[in-house]
């Protein structure tokens, strides 16, 4: 069976990808599936593509395995989560590496301080900590991280 491939998100895949988003996030166990969280996730994504954002998605056959948010000029992978039913099948892995074809030679990102399994997946993949401030909008304490190609630097 052939890996998901990743391909840049059509506009009338903005409720499964909201779904996708939703679903992993709730699988961290740091919220609950809602219509409401479904709701401001999916108003989210125009408004995020209208800021920069570069959206992808990992399609899995016509399933959504997976959605990935960069900011290019910005160097920023802003959002990559993977549905839970294809969490642990290395897609997250996949994610990151086509995000390093894209900003070859600076990562910046930022996650959860109660996620994780996040982070330490983060750290493991050779990103550096560099502080941790409280997000003024949701009031989570959110660890910042940067990774930069040593073959570049």
């Amino acid at each position: 069976m052939p890996p998901p491939t990743i391909r840049p998100a059509r506009t009338d895949e903005y409720d499964a990808i909201a779904r996708v988003w939703m679903n992993s996030w709730v699988s961290t166990g740091l919220a609950e599936a809602s219509n409401f969280l479904l709701a401001q996730l999916r108003a989210r994504l125009p408004h995020e593509l209208e800021r920069g954002w570069s959206l992808y998605v990992a399609d899995d056959g016509g399933v959504l395995a997976a959605m990935l948010a960069l900011h290019l000029p910005k160097k920023y992978l802003d959002q990559l989560f993977v549905a839970p039913e294809y969490q642990g099948r290395s897609l997250g892995r996949t994610l990151l590496a086509f995000t390093r074809q894209h900003l070859p030679d600076e990562i910046e990102l930022r996650c959860v301080r109660e996620n994780d399994k996040a982070w330490r997946w983060y750290e493991r993949e050779g990103f550096m900590f560099e502080e941790e401030k409280v997000e003024p909008m949701t009031g989570y304490v959110m660890k910042y991280y940067r990774w930069k190609n040593e073959e570049t630097a």
